[in-house]
């Protein structure tokens, strides 16, 4: 298999058919006629669309059904959280207009403890502030006290 790439990842799985066709591969394995028939593809479209699923490593063929590879499990995995974000999207919007270097940090915390319900985006949001805040403290260190060379 060729070495795989973010972009070709997400050009297989860019227009909404061939994203279906992916979530339903990770879901189950269903007969290739059901999923032909559910998703209103031709055949044509179908097998183009796997084939580009297959070479982007996503999808495997074995004994005639397609499932998911351990590389698609992980984008699948990566695509729901995407999602969550794009359900939350109004929410993230909300924080970052209060969120500022005079914004107390402890009341951030508060608003996104409030406003996402999510785990893992929340605790994306508290790695970010913490990220953010430890790479000024050592910008303004460095400031200060230019690194020895």
């Amino acid at each position: 298999m060729a070495s795989l790439s973010i972009a070709d990842t997400l050009k297989a799985i860019s227009d909404d058919k061939s994203l279906a066709l992916f979530n339903t591969v990770a879901l189950a394995s269903e007969d290739s006629s059901i999923l032909l028939s559910r998703l209103d593809l031709t055949c044509k479209q179908y097998y183009s669309r796997m084939a580009d699923l297959i070479n982007a490593g996503l999808v495997r063929r074995m004994k005639g059904k397609y499932f998911v590879t351990s590389f698609g499990k992980v984008v699948y995995k990566a695509q729901e959280l995407f999602w969550m974000a794009v359900q939350y999207s109004s929410k993230l919007k909300a924080i970052d207009s209060v969120e500022s270097p005079e914004f107390p940090a402890a009341e951030l915390n508060k608003t996104i403890d409030t406003l996402i319900s999510n785990g893992e985006i929340k605790e994306i949001l508290v790695n970010r502030q913490r990220n953010t805040a430890k790479n000024e403290i050592d910008y303004n260190k460095e400031l200060l006290v230019p690194a020895k060379h």
